[in-house]
């Protein structure tokens, strides 16, 4: 039963020229520019409509309970993210600090988690592709625009599947040239959040905040079967804040990973936490909550009630444009995952090779197809709740990580430090715990179920093929 406590080296491997290293190519804008691209999307364009027709009003709550929880991961994320500059993110600290069968679970849930999340932003992306080309008379008939799960159904999202499996083009290029225009797409979707705040602040009404609180604060099942609450939005609205961990699992990548990668993830986390408060508390001041809770495109329906018509059209061509930069930033993370669990022997070594740019290409592909099936077929709130299962998990193990190594290896060098770790990581795991509670039965049975296969995969092929027993 060894292979239940063997775990990875904390110094991980010399580096040296060869297929299964990656190259050192990302410094600190491409990093915060990552974080801040991953984290601002289909969290504010979309799933504030969701939200609010969980919580009312009150889903500014919601907002600030998720980022609140975040913001404790992050501290955990970043000192474990310089201690361990690898690829591999939360996958990595786990098998560090708890062994290599946690470490695997959570690589595991970390494969679902990117990967249902590129698939949930492609959703968002639709809705909003979709409206503007309804805008300009370009429509796709409604068969072709939705799953045949959505709140309309149809056949495929076809626009869903199109942007993901280009996205997966462009990170086929290389690290470099796909995080460099990221950071440009990311200065443009934070310009138009910025247009919509200024032109619906002046219609601001505070009535619309009254009552408050329609649904309650725990998470509950209504007589109509959709669950509500501020803890229930607050369990799906985590799903807008969590793209810093994506940084982490650039680690490897990082020029300066002492530096960048603790700028990268605390800075795109406060920088994100505040853009959120600030466009909920516009968008819920502008429109009744009940209103625009309806739409996919919230913002843009917003100001299109406003009368504001270019305005709506140019919110839904930055939506168009910039979310994309949220599926690049998440399958850049899935596909380093993989990567490093490939390394470590737990999956097929052939993964981990990489093409001549530099890029894991056979895990770029597989997961930007199976991305790509995913938008294809299913709808928005049930995917991001899928992610958010993953996503909890991981953080809770982080956490754990952290607290545990800051215990048995205390001579390690930290570049970064959690402050008041005996309080901050107690803190992430309590709230991710609570928010996992607070997700739906079925999304937590799919969780499970999902980690059964998991664990099958691991005990017939990773737990005899593991590096640390081929060595």
């Amino acid at each position: 039963m060894s292979f239940i406590t063997r775990r990875k080296p904390v110094e991980g491997e010399p580096r040296s020229e060869g297929s299964h290293h990656l190259k050192q190519t990302l410094s600190w804008p491409h990093l915060m520019a990552l974080g801040v691209g991953a984290i601002i999307g289909t969290g504010i364009y979309t799933l504030i409509g969701v939200g609010a027709g969980q919580a009312g009003p009150a889903v500014i709550l919601s907002f600030g309970v998720a980022g609140a929880v975040c913001a404790f991961a992050a501290l955990c994320y970043a000192e474990m993210a310089t201690l361990m500059p690898q690829a591999g993110s939360a996958y990595a600290y786990s098998y560090a600090g708890m062994g290599e069968l946690v470490g695997w679970i959570i690589g595991w849930s970390l494969i679902l988690e990117y990967t249902v999340v590129c698939s949930t932003v492609a959703v968002g992306w639709s809705g909003y592709a979709q409206g503007f080309l309804v805008a300009h008379g370009w429509g796709l008939p409604a068969a072709l625009a939705a799953g045949p799960w959505g709140a309309i159904p149809g056949l495929i999202n076809l626009p869903g599947v199109a942007i993901t499996l280009l996205v997966m083009g462009m990170l086929l290029v290389g690290a470099h040239e796909s995080a460099t225009v990221n950071f440009y797409l990311v200065i443009f979707k934070v310009v138009a959040l910025a247009g919509f705040v200024a032109l619906t602040l002046p219609a601001f009404d505070a009535g619309h905040f009254h009552p408050f609180m329609p649904y309650g604060f725990n998470g509950h099942v209504d007589p109509d079967h959709v669950k509500r609450g501020v803890m229930a939005a607050a369990a799906v609205i985590f799903f807008a804040f969590y793209g810093f961990d994506a940084i982490s699992t650039a680690a490897e990548e990082a020029k300066d990973p002492g530096r960048d990668l603790t700028i990268g993830i605390v800075g795109s986390m406060l920088a994100c936490a505040a853009i959120y408060m600030v466009v909920a508390a516009a968008a819920l001041g502008a429109s009744p909550y009940n209103v625009f809770a309806r739409s996919g495109e919230p913002l843009a329906f917003i100001l299109r009630e406003l009368r504001h018509p270019v305005a709506a059209v140019l919110i839904a061509a930055a939506a168009v444009i910039a979310l994309p930069t949220v599926i690049m930033a998440f399958m850049f993370g899935q596909s380093r995952v993989f990567f490093a669990m490939s390394r470590d022997g737990l999956l097929p070594t052939r993964l981990s090779a990489m093409n001549r740019r530099g890029v894991p290409a056979a895990v770029t592909v597989l997961t930007g197809v199976c991305a790509a099936a995913m938008a294809g077929f299913l709808p928005l709130s049930f995917i991001a709740e899928v992610a958010n299962a993953g996503t909890l998990a991981a953080f809770i193990a982080t956490a754990i990580a952290m607290m545990v190594l800051r215990r048995q290896r205390p001579d390690l060098p930290r570049p970064f430090r959690t402050p008041l770790w005996w309080l901050v990581g107690p803190l992430a795991v309590a709230g991710c715990l609570y928010l996992f509670w607070s997700l739906a039965d079925l999304t937590k049975a799919m969780f499970f179920a999902w980690n059964g296969v998991g664990l099958a995969v691991y005990l017939l092929y990773g737990r005899t093929r593991s590096r640390l027993v081929t060595a």
